[in-house]
């Protein structure tokens, strides 16, 4: 008997890490990070506007939404990080993605946001990687979930680069693209 996979959560809900985080797992962390561009790019290469376009469950975002979204994403992550070592726990601004997603940003060609994840990715790495053990504890407060340490953000956005990787992918497997 086969387990049938939740389209909304192709690689599994996020799940926090449990005490402390360790530097081994830091580092996986911030390798997937700094993979997410490249993931992105293998995931909706080849696809055609039509592909782009679909969405990869019912109800769902297209593809062409997704690689928007996480440019979206991505740089408001960075930008809180900056934050989050600059300031003694900033309270940084959330926004409603499923609004955003409905701009009419999203309708423009990919070619658009993927230079912005891969350049955004390229400085929020370089800070990532000057960051001191002491830096991982800093905080900022998120007006939803609240306080967030910066080694579990990390993890979060890993997760987050590969979730929507997987919903590209995921599609392209159910529609043998």
């Amino acid at each position: 008997m086969t387990t049938a996979i939740d389209p909304r959560y192709p690689v599994g809900r996020f799940s926090p890490p449990q005490g402390a985080v360790s530097a081994e797992e830091r580092a996986q962390f911030l390798n997937q990070v700094a993979e997410a561009p490249a993931r992105l790019r293998a995931a909706i290469q080849g696809l055609t506007e039509t592909q782009l376009d679909t969405p990869y469950r019912d109800g769902g975002w297209s593809s062409r939404q997704v690689v928007h979204h996480v440019a979206d994403s991505h740089m408001n992550a960075f930008i809180r990080f900056k934050l989050g070592l600059t300031e003694d726990n900033p309270t940084i601004k959330s926004y409603p993605e499923h609004l955003w997603a409905d701009l009419a940003d999203q309708k423009l060609s990919i070619d658009v946001s993927l230079p912005i994840v891969d350049n955004v990715h390229q400085r929020w790495v370089t800070v990532l990687r000057s960051m001191k053990e002491t830096d991982w504890a800093r905080t900022f407060n998120h007006p939803e979930t609240g306080v967030q340490r910066l080694d579990r953000a990390l993890a979060l956005y890993a997760w987050h680069g590969r979730h929507h990787a997987a919903h590209i992918t995921s599609l392209r497997e159910q529609n043998g693209w």
